[in-house]
């Protein structure tokens, strides 16, 4: 079992940065797989990016290449999403997800264990 706790989200300008972090409980947060999602108004969940379990390998949207960089310290069972550039249209709840695995998906049923969210909105 996994708890995940998502910290970091705000109000911030059209072309600012935000760091979201996602705390894990657990003694094997090394086995896991990280991702992050996205919920927009009115709009369905979304894949933002993945990690694998060493940090070694990473995944993302199009839509956020080259903004947002995911990272993780297994030491302190944390993974991050630094956003850059935001943009109105990335005004969203951010999810943190986990699954077990020392691949990565992008595929949200793949991940068992979710966070509660945290809540970004950009301004323009």
């Amino acid at each position: 079992q996994v708890q995940l706790v998502e910290s970091g989200g705000g109000l911030v300008q059209a072309g600012g940065s935000l760091r979201l972090s996602c705390a894990a409980s657990g003694r094997t947060f090394s086995s896991y797989m990280m991702g992050w999602f996205r919920q927009g108004p009115g709009k369905e969940r979304e894949f933002v990016a993945t990690i694998n379990w060493s940090g070694g390998s990473t995944y993302y949207a199009d839509s956020v290449k080259g903004r947002f960089t995911i990272s993780r310290e297994n030491a302190k069972n944390t993974v991050y999403l630094q956003m850059n550039s935001l943009k109105p249209e990335d005004t969203a709840i951010y999810y943190c997800a986990a699954a077990r695995g020392l691949g990565l998906t992008s595929a949200s049923k793949t991940y068992a264990y979710w966070g509660q969210g945290t809540q970004v909105t950009v301004s323009s």
